[in-house]
């Protein structure tokens, strides 16, 4: 889910704060639910919140019994059942009728939980087993870590436990240039959970290239930056410059990238293509998305970092291995 990255990033915050916060982790869901199992949401000191388990209809009651958990430092499993047909009638009901289990988890007792998060934000999928009596455990990469805290409140039914959830690591777009649709298109891609890296040489964009997760000058292999990183799921070429384009695409021809998007018209591609070896004309053609982009309208940086982001979310949701 695209908040996943937001919230495990808060969560280390807070552990460096020392602050009393709360996890709440949707384990089961029945009905029609914003959001589904997995999903999750970090409540601190005050009315501090990361990620959203609804639309904004739910928060006050998780945040109460979140922040009463974090205090404690024990596990509560939260109820939320908004199908009652009465309060449908009585002008109450909040909209969605569907059930949410919660598991509200004190983050400070969570001895390790920092390491986990790193190995996943590293690339390492996450595996979250939370059981009724209070154990937790979570592996990630080559850290594993189980935890037995005390349980302050269950409620009379609850889903199947254990409850098991695979939380696949943040997705990884290489992007060669930080032009002007950068300023937008970086922090947008990493609000919606994916970790960049930007292969940037020119001294112009190198300021607006610190934006982006990682930094490279130049890259002779797309296929893999580093034999400890894992692969990139997309890439984008907008450099504005024929030549490092040229050069970007012969390098990801040889790669195993499933998305690669070119920013520019046609035409320009034809060009490219011209120039480029049969071979890496081959390779590229099945996965080239040319011009990048959903045609959602307007001109200009900001509308073009819109539109290479949502075809990323929509190819990511619905085509991504």
């Amino acid at each position: 889910m695209s908040e996943q990255r937001m919230v495990m990033e808060a969560s280390l915050a807070a552990l460096r704060r020392g602050e009393a916060a709360a996890l709440a982790i949707v384990v089961a869901t029945e009905g029609s639910t914003y959001v589904r199992a997995g999903a999750m949401a970090l409540f601190g000191a005050g009315d501090a919140q990361v990620g959203w388990l609804s639309g904004g209809c739910l928060e006050p009651e998780i945040a109460i019994n979140a922040r009463t958990a974090a205090a404690a430092g024990q596990v509560a499993w939260m109820d939320v059942d908004t199908r009652d047909d009465e309060d449908l009638f009585s002008g109450s009901a909040l909209g969605c009728r569907g059930r949410l289990h919660l598991a509200l988890l004190p983050l400070r007792e969570l001895e390790g939980w920092d390491d986990v998060v790193r190995a996943w934000l590293m690339g390492a999928a996450l595996q979250l087993t939370i059981e009724q009596a209070g154990t937790i455990a979570a592996a990630a990469g080559g850290e594993s870590f189980r935890w037995r805290l005390p349980v302050s409140a269950t409620p009379p039914l609850l889903p199947p436990l254990p409850c098991r959830l695979p939380v696949a690591a943040p997705r990884r777009v290489l992007v060669f240039g930080a032009g002007p649709e950068s300023a937008g298109l970086l922090p947008l891609l990493r609000r919606l959970g994916w970790m960049t890296t930007v292969v940037e040489q020119r001294t112009r964009w190198r300021a607006q290239a610190q934006l982006a997760d990682h930094m490279l000058e130049r890259i002779a292999d797309a296929a893999m930056v580093d034999p400890d990183t894992p692969a990139y799921a997309a890439a984008l070429v907008m450099q504005h410059n024929f030549e490092l384009d040229r050069a970007a695409l012969e390098a990801l021809a040889d790669s195993a990238i499933p998305f690669i998007g070119l920013l520019g018209p046609t035409r320009r591609r034809e060009d490219l293509f011209r120039v480029l070896p049969e071979p890496a004309r081959t390779a590229l053609a099945p996965r080239l998305r040319s011009p990048v982009g959903l045609d959602l309208g307007g001109h200009g940086p900001e509308a073009i970092a819109l539109s290479i982001a949502a075809q990323l979310q929509a190819w990511r949701s619905i085509e991504a291995p």
